[in-house]
């Protein structure tokens, strides 16, 4: 007899799974897939009080989420993101993320450890913060 519990998903698992589909379509450039781990009114912000950096701030709602990856894109040549570490529980999942990139307009390099905190309700990502090196990143825009 097979034992429910060991073939039953938990929402930490399902989680897990969610944020890592995110980061393997980003890796992609498949921005659709993205957003389909998404809530429509997803609160989404890297570095939610600077905006320093293009892709600081706040975007509100998944309409506005495709911004974020825009700035990123159209700023930096991302050389290196590397998932380092995980840790979840039943509503979160904290990430640690190593990145390299480089800035089209100086040609300067920033590489840092990150962190991402993605919360769920409902099976989608409802918030998001990232934070990172900000001095960093603000003086390879300098």
């Amino acid at each position: 007899m097979t034992n429910r519990m060991t073939n039953r998903m938990t929402n930490t698992d399902r989680h897990l799974a969610s944020v890592q589909r995110l980061y393997a379509a980003y890796r992609d450039r498949d921005l659709d897939a993205v957003l389909a781990e998404l809530a429509d009114d997803v609160d989404w912000a890297a570095e939610a009080s600077g905006t320093a950096v293009p892709w600081y701030g706040p975007f509100r709602g998944k309409a506005a989420v495709p911004q974020f990856f825009a700035a990123i894109a159209k700023n930096v040549d991302v050389t290196e993101f590397e998932l380092v570490g995980t840790a979840a529980n039943e509503t979160d999942v904290y990430t640690t993320i190593h990145w390299t990139y480089t800035v089209h307009a100086t040609g300067r390099t920033a590489s840092m450890y990150m962190q991402h905190w993605w919360r769920f309700a409902d099976g989608k990502i409802v918030f998001f913060r990232g934070s990172e090196d900000s001095g960093q990143s603000i003086a390879a825009f300098a």
